[in-house]
Parts: structure tokens; sequence; C-alpha cells
């Protein structure tokens, strides 16, 4: 796994790293530095030390000066560290802390304000298609996702499994964030059928016989644990009614492919078709996390029923992009690329399509998945 060279861009300063489990955080970080201090709260051990006396850390640190860089790996499991970590920073010792977690929650409720706003907040993807390169194969990508753990396993399918139910069931179930994981295994299957689509709450409540409360809860979880993410729709100078409601995306194409119930009246094209649009989120996910600029994702959709999947909006930067999963283009699949361009004449259009040639028709770039994935950076910068 080591020759593959992650986009992301390590800040000279404290910095809280966060993302789902095996995404490669610890990894990165140990490529990257090499005379380092590293605490691993995943070793219970370790844990219980720090756990029964968080000012331990101090002691630590204060003993190893030649350690310039201090890494604490899932530091969501002992909150309290953070106010040791703090102080140390108060201090001006001339150390870099860096920490990583992959659950939002803990942190948001004690830690990330905690800091004093002196470090940043970086989030870890799975890997990009730029960043696999000629390693990307745009098949395998749509059937087992892209996550670093199970990209580089042998057997993809039997590592989904065991993603799921390692890191994503037990993750829940540590974090106590569920008391009752048969109620969050349906939830996480009904879920399953609104990634790419509108999120209906009170649908996927009825669904699994669960109060919209839980299930808004539940939700809020998979937020929490960047397990998955809602794309707000493009308001900004709207001269028609848009709806309200947030698409939903599960983090990752194999992740989303592993959760989905498959049965006999299920269309193999409309899960294929979820997938894709769910690859060219998380691969606009990473381009707009790592490309410092303040640059924003929505979708927009009219009451009357126009859709555009993604609006990718910063500065300079303005996109509308829809995805299609077949080969060939008709006409009425640019009729919404086209009401959106007419209201925002400063956009660019793009459709993304299962096709194999690069074409441009009424002022929208038709364009094969695997060539935009494969070039996504310099299209949108273009």
């Amino acid at each position: 796994m080591h020759h593959i060279k992650r986009q992301f861009k390590i800040p000279g300063s404290h910095f809280f790293l966060l993302g789902p489990r095996g995404t490669g955080k610890s990894t990165l970080l140990q490529q990257n530095f090499t005379n380092y201090l590293y605490i691993d709260l995943l070793k219970p051990d370790i844990l219980r030390n720090y756990l029964s006396h968080p000012e331990r850390l101090e002691e630590v640190v204060l003993a190893n000066p030649n350690k310039k860089i201090i890494i604490i790996d899932e530091i969501q499991k002992i909150p309290e560290l953070l106010s040791v970590v703090h102080s140390l920073i108060e201090d001006n010792l001339d150390k870099q802390f860096i920490l990583t977690g992959s659950s939002a929650r803990k942190l948001r409720k004690q830690g990330v304000n905690l800091l004093g706003g002196r470090a940043y907040k970086k989030t870890m993807f799975p890997f990009s298609a730029i960043e696999l390169g000629d390693k990307f194969v745009l098949s395998d990508a749509l059937k087992y996702g892209l996550i670093p753990v199970v990209f580089s396993s042998d057997n993809k399918n039997d590592a989904l499994d065991a993603y799921v139910d390692l890191y994503v069931r037990e993750e829940v179930m540590m974090e106590g964030l569920t008391r009752n994981i048969s109620n969050f295994s349906r939830f996480l299957e009904a879920v399953s059928f609104s990634h790419g689509s509108i999120l209906n709450v009170t649908n996927i409540a009825r669904d699994c016989h669960i109060e919209r409360k839980t299930i808004e809860s539940y939700i809020d979880i998979l937020e929490d644990l960047m397990i998955a993410y809602k794309l707000n729709v493009f308001t900004k100078r709207a001269k028609r009614q848009i709806t309200a409601h947030p698409k939903f995306y599960l983090f990752d194409s194999g992740l989303f492919r592993k959760l989905r119930p498959k049965g006999p009246l299920d269309i193999p094209e409309e899960i294929d078709g979820a997938a894709l649009e769910g690859l060219v989120f998380q691969n606009l996910k990473v381009f707009a996390e790592y490309n410092d600029k303040s640059i924003d994702l929505f979708f927009w959709r009219t009451k009357s029923g126009s859709e555009v999947d993604f609006i990718v909006y910063g500065e300079n930067i303005f996109f509308a992009i829809e995805v299609k999963n077949s080969a060939k283009i008709r006409p009425a699949d640019l009729r919404s690329l086209k009401a959106f361009s007419k209201d925002y004449a400063k956009s660019k259009s793009i459709l993304i399509y299962r096709g194999k040639e690069k074409l441009l028709r009424d002022n929208i770039l038709i364009i094969p998945a695997n060539e935009f994935l494969l070039d996504l950076d310099n299209i949108i910068k273009s």
C-alpha cells in the first residue's frame, strides 16, 4: 500500500485528522513523519493507562524533548486528553500535535473548541481515482469501492463484509451510540435505498418499524462517524421553487453495495447507477476537501422536477454535473443541465456517462466516467 501517494496536504501546525476507520490515517502519518511520539488508544493497555491518568500525557511529552511530533490515534476514546493537549499547546513547547479520530461526535461535544481554534480540522477519505491512477478500475470501484483496507485486500468481498461488521457495527456499539444493534442493522439496510436519493426519514421509519426520532438519531450517528453525508440543495439566488430535502450518500460505493439488499425485483442498472453517482460524489468530496479553497457541493432540484446531481461551487469554480449510467445520451438527458445554465449563466455543464467518446453538445461537456474521475482536478480547475 505504501506506493499510493495520497493527495492530502499535511498542515504545518496542530491538526485533527478525522475520517472513517480504514481510510489510511495512521498509514499516512507514518509515511510522512519519522521522529514522532505515537500514542495508540486502540491498544487496550494504553487506553487504560490514559483513562485513569490523562495527565500522564504531559509527563510522557516532557520526558521526550527530542520528539517534535506527537500523534494521538483515536483521540475520541479519551476526550479528556484534549484539555491536556490544550495546555501543552499553550506552553509553546515547539511541538506539533496531530490527533486522529473516527468519530466527530465526542469531539464536537468536548473537543474541537477546547483547543481554542488552535488546530485545523482535516478529513481523510477513501482513495480517489486520481490517487490510484492506472490502478483505478471503474468496474471494481463500483463493486468494491475505494476504502484502503478493502482495496488492498486479496479478497475484497470478504474485506467489505468484515468492514461492515468490524467497523460500522462495532464502532456504533463501542461508541455506545445505540443499545439496539438489530434495529440499527435494519436501519442500515433501509437507508441504503436512499443512497443518491432524497432522504425521506418518514419512509425509512415506516420500512423499519422504528420511530422517526430514532431514525434521525441513527442518521446523525452515520454522519458523526463520517460514514454518510447529506447533500444540501443549491438555493443561491434561486429563480424557481426549489425542494427543501437533502440528498443522502454513504461515503463509499463499496459500502453502499454491501449494505444494499438485492432481491428478484431489483434492477441491476438501478443499483449500478446509484453506485456510479456515489462514486462521483466521493471523488468530488476529496477534491473539495483536499483543495484548500472553500469549495461546496450541492445538488439542484426544482419543484417542477428538474434535477442536477451535483453543483460544485467555490471561488472561480461553478459547475453543474449530471451523472448517467448509460452509454448513449438522449436529448432528454441534457434537459436539466440546460435549465440550470439558463438560470445560472456563469455555470459550466458536464454530463458524465458510460460511453466511450468525449463530446461537446449544446455547450455541455459529455465525458466518459472513467476519464472524468481520473482527470477531475484538471477538468474542474480549468
